[in-house]
């Protein structure tokens, strides 16, 4: 399984920014879970594989790059761009976005080749299969309706928690597993804003120190997401003040790819 993080944010010179204001991690190519950045970070091979959009939750920095996705492939769709979500998410984007006043509602629209959006509602709790890979939704404990994942490809299993504050269920099915790869984890806020990541239901490097806690096992990567750009050095020195080994935040321009039980990391 190989994975990697879309770039959304980009320095003066066009190089990708180590700032990440959007999400979108894709999956062999193949597969993308959350579409924040994902019209303007994609390359253009991924622009020609990727139909299989997952998403976590609707806020606009998981989701913003979707509409512009489907338009930028509208007439040459030869089959449809397929969006896996919660039924609460789903309403939220065909009520908020894909409704004509701020985008059109491409799931009534067809080209030469037919649909070219096309939903597919799942349950938290309940497994679905997506192009070979076993996909496990669990309800997490954001502002809004949220789901992290368990995605397992028959040889290697990852867990991530999306946008998250303290939660337990999604640490109660992790543990639960016979083998784990990699959690990917956010971390939104610095200690210092730690009321503001409560109101708004994300982790701080002091409160995500105690989710790790919560995680049974020691033979797992855990990569960091979701640092606020704004906070980001700050963020990443806190972090690493708690001197986790295998802790590490996840990086624009790296692949990687787990194989058994081995980590490879590549630029």
């Amino acid at each position: 399984m190989k994975l990697e993080i879309l770039p959304s944010t980009f320095e003066r010179d066009g190089a990708a920014a180590r700032r990440q204001h959007l999400t979108t991690l894709v999956i062999d190519d193949m597969v993308a879970i959350d579409a924040g950045s994902l019209a303007v970070g994609c390359t253009e091979r991924q622009r020609q594989t990727i139909r299989d959009v997952v998403i976590s939750h609707a806020h606009l920095d998981h989701v913003a790059g979707l509409p512009l996705f489907v338009d930028d492939l509208f007439a040459t769709l030869e089959e449809p761009v397929r969006v896996y979500a919660a039924a609460e998410v789903i309403a939220v984007l065909e009520e908020h976005i894909f409704n004509w006043s701020v985008y059109p509602r491409f799931s009534e629209l067809e080209n030469d080749f037919g649909p070219v959006l096309r939903y597919t509602m799942f349950t938290p709790g309940r497994e679905f299969e997506l192009k070979g890979y076993t996909i496990l939704p669990i309800e997490v404990n954001h502002k809004v309706p949220s789901c992290g994942f368990i995605i397992n490809d028959g040889s290697a299993t990852i867990a991530l928690t999306g946008d998250t504050a303290p939660t337990e269920v999604f640490w109660e099915r992790v543990n639960g597993l016979d083998r784990l790869d990699a959690v990917l984890v956010e971390c939104a806020f610095p200690d210092e804003l730690n009321d503001l990541a409560l109101t708004s239901h994300h982790l701080t490097p002091k409160v995500l120190a105690q989710e790790i806690e919560k995680l049974d096992r020691t033979d797992c990567e855990i990569l960091i997401t979701n640092i606020k750009p704004a906070y980001r050095d700050q963020v990443c020195s806190e972090l690493a003040a708690l001197k986790m080994d295998r802790l590490d935040v996840i990086r624009v321009g790296r692949q990687y790819s787990w194989f058994g039980a081995d980590l490879r990391v590549s630029r």
